[in-house]
């Protein structure tokens, strides 16, 4: 049989003109060849995701009418609310978009009805969580107007940019993106600590709507794997494509996940488990089963794996100090480890946390006692490609800043790792248009020339009520009130233990 070949445009549409168009070549075969292990019809979906929903929403009145935010560990816990709000619900509708859009332009009806149904389980799963966090915005603040944040704040441009890359890749990297390396690869990292981590800090509503959630993503992660097995085996010449997406998207992924690192490790009053343990399981020992499977197509584990199996000590760490110096411009507040936090910080990663860590967050809280709260005025350096500020270090110098940079016509442009260098190198057309948010800030372009503008008039974000300390904070006020009683001077005071 003659080749069919799939030609895959990576556009990226800046205003209203295509700014640059690249080709590669994917040879597909034989579409029959496409399998759908679940073999789910229409109307049988249908009907099982409405009996989802009559149990899902039955769980949030009764969350609602019996005040169930009054149940949770700690007001603290919250704010991790507030980044999953902005920073991954917008997600699951940018998914909805991805997968109605690339179901078009396959050829195989498998493959269609597969994206037709994770299409539809995006937008549930987008319009679920907002749902079951609404009402906690009765309570709470910085819940307010999360899409308009996440598509301007500063750290919100780094969830936003991982999907509009995707978005506008073709269809082939957008499965390998988001089914594979997101889905079947990633997603835990992300779900499972959430999930078991609202479940610890007492939100039934969250927890709910994860484990609603949970069938539609076994169904994912089986799109993901078919996905690249199907590719794969259709021709050899398919292998050096696959591998240079898995490397990229790996990559990509594993730098937006350091916002789940964060949350895991300081965002939550009650702690699941560490973001190393996290690592460790569910790509070090699930990933490594999953590659070493795949090695029979010629497919070897994504090439800068090292460097982030190495950083499972530090990345949650460097974040949580980035976000604590700047959370005058987030919309969630922010505050330094109490010593039983850091004890447990100290268990957790026993080789870099005393060492690294510990003596700044010290020097931060004496400051902080003393009445000087430390908030950084400056703008930091962002990557062009996974555009997080440039605040990871070298994987065998972890007090040297890890800093590349590479000329491309005429300009220069800098990066947070080899991994996104490389990204560039590759694509050089498609990151150069990168809106940058430190860029966009001091050329005007964010509704005003200092921060405090950008942050009230452009993010919506309420300066004092949404960010800033979390013990100088209304939600902190609130909080015990509710639990009788009276601001105290200390970070116990926040803790949930003390809270109760």
């Amino acid at each position: 049989m003659a080749h069919a070949v799939v030609r895959l445009k990576w556009v990226f549409a800046g205003l209203s003109q295509i700014l640059e168009v690249v080709q590669t070549f994917l040879k597909i075969t034989d579409w029959s060849q496409w399998e759908d292990p679940f073999r789910l019809t229409m109307d049988a979906y249908w009907k099982y995701q409405a009996e989802k929903e009559k149990k899902l929403y039955a769980i949030f009145d009764a969350f609602a009418q019996n005040n169930g935010h009054q149940n949770i560990s700690d007001a603290r816990y919250v704010n991790a609310l507030k980044l999953f709000l902005s920073g991954v619900s917008p997600l699951e509708h940018a998914a909805f978009q991805g997968y109605a859009k690339v179901g078009r332009q396959f050829s195989g009806a498998g493959a269609r009805v597969a994206c037709q149904m994770q299409a539809i389980d995006e937008l549930r799963h987008s319009q679920t969580q907002q749902h079951a966090m609404s009402h906690y915005n009765k309570h709470f603040n910085g819940l307010h107007d999360a899409a308009h944040m996440h598509d301007r704040v500063w750290f919100l441009s780094v969830p936003k940019s991982f999907f509009d890359d995707a978005r506008s890749a073709g269809p082939f990297e957008f499965l390998t993106a988001i089914s594979f390396s997101f889905e079947y690869v990633l997603t835990n990292l992300l779900f499972v600590p959430f999930m078991s981590g609202a479940a610890y800090n007492g939100d039934m509503a969250t927890v709910t709507f994860g484990f609603s959630a949970q069938s539609d993503e076994a169904r994912h992660m089986t799109l993901g794997l078919e996905v690249i097995k199907f590719i794969l085996e259709q021709h050899e010449d398919n292998v050096p494509i696959i591998q240079q997406w898995i490397d990229k998207w790996f990559w990509r992924g594993f730098r937006l996940l350091s916002l789940v690192g964060m949350m895991m490790d300081y965002m939550l009053p009650n702690k699941v488990m560490s973001w190393a343990e996290a690592w460790e399981v569910y790509y070090e020992q699930n990933g490594g089963a999953l590659f070493k499977d795949l090695e029979r197509y010629g497919i070897r584990p994504p090439k800068y794996q090292d460097i982030a199996n190495a950083a499972k000590h530090h990345v949650s760490h460097q974040t949580w100090s980035t976000f604590y110096q700047y959370s005058q411009a987030t919309n969630f507040h922010t505050w330094m480890p109490d010593e039983n936090e850091m004890a447990w910080l100290s268990e957790k990663y026993p080789d870099t946390f005393d060492k690294y860590y510990r003596p700044r967050f010290e020097y931060l809280n004496k400051e902080q006692s003393e009445g000087r709260r430390f908030y950084n005025a400056t703008l930091p350096q962002l990557c062009q490609v996974c555009q997080i500020p440039t605040i990871f270090t070298e994987k065998d110098e972890p007090t040297k800043f890890s800093i590349r940079q590479t000329e491309y016509k005429g300009e220069r442009y800098h990066f947070c790792s080899d991994g996104c260098c490389d990204i560039f190198n590759n694509e050089p057309e498609k990151y150069i248009q990168a809106w940058l948010p430190v860029h966009q800030i001091y050329q005007g372009n964010c509704g005003g020339a200092d921060v405090e503008t950008v942050v009230s008039e452009y993010y919506h974000i309420k300066p004092g009520a949404d960010n800033f300390e979390y013990l100088d904070s209304p939600d902190y006020r609130r909080w015990l009130s509710i639990k009788g009683q009276a601001p105290g001077n200390n970070n116990a005071d926040s803790s949930g233990q003390d809270a109760a």
